[in-house]
């Protein structure tokens, strides 16, 4: 395992006292001295990114640990992964939560309290992706209300720190598969920075569902293409 440390408020971590009218912990923001864990290649992981080598998966099947039909089903995974993602990009699969979504190659993983996923450049922190899981009793994201109304509570709830000054820019709402998901562009300002950013948001499986990523607003103009992409590609799925 490989320690780093955080910046500030560059990931967000769920906290008690949930809002009464979401359902959806409070916003907690890190400290300078609180750390993450980037996981090693080695370690195993939750996600499925199969387009990624990974020596300790290539090793079994060298050796024969593995029958040729699990070889042979392994390797069709693979391939439609493969298919499925953009050059760029690996994909990751969550099947016990229900969700996939693709992330920017090169980007590692690390683990985050209270956050269910995460993805980050290590060399601009802010560029990152965040994926919470929550329960809820809706069905539907929009018995919650309009995008610009949960967006509006997102913001001052759970997307942003008190002490950040943000900014609605678009919120919208599209389907997928006849499932209705809400995507939201903000700006979140701090002291010592500026992040913009994009979220998705969704309700399945008794579940709601956010993914954010973002990237510091000076960096915005080059990386806001991929981010966006990066939120295009989230779905969920049933489990």
């Amino acid at each position: 395992m490989v320690y780093l440390h955080t910046s500030p408020s560059v990931h967000h971590t769920w906290l008690p006292n949930a809002s009464i009218q979401l359902g959806l912990y409070r916003y907690g923001q890190f400290r300078r001295n609180d750390s993450f864990v980037v996981k090693s290649e080695h370690a195993p992981s939750t996600s499925t990114s199969p387009c990624q080598d990974r020596p300790g998966r290539r090793q079994l099947l060298v050796v024969g640990v593995t029958t040729a039909p699990l070889l042979l089903l392994s390797q069709q995974n693979s391939a439609t992964f493969a298919a499925e993602s953009k050059k760029g990009f690996l994909p990751v699969t969550d099947k016990k939560d229900g969700y996939n979504f693709l992330y920017p190659f090169g980007w590692q993983e690390v683990i985050v309290e209270g956050q269910d996923k995460v993805f980050k450049d290590v060399i601009e922190p802010l560029e990152s992706v965040s994926v919470n899981v929550i329960p809820t009793s809706k069905q539907d994201i929009r018995e919650f209300g309009s995008p610009q109304e949960v967006a509006e509570t997102l913001l001052k709830k759970v997307l942003a720190s008190p002490t950040q000054k943000t900014k609605l820019i678009e919120a919208s709402e599209h389907d997928v598969d006849g499932k209705a998901y809400y995507t939201i562009e903000f700006i979140a300002k701090a002291p010592n920075y500026t992040r913009h950013a994009l979220s998705a948001i969704c309700i399945g499986n008794g579940k709601f569902y956010t993914l954010t990523t973002g990237a510091n607003e000076r960096r915005w103009e080059k990386m806001k293409d991929r981010l966006k992409t990066v939120v295009d590609s989230f779905q969920i799925f049933n489990v």
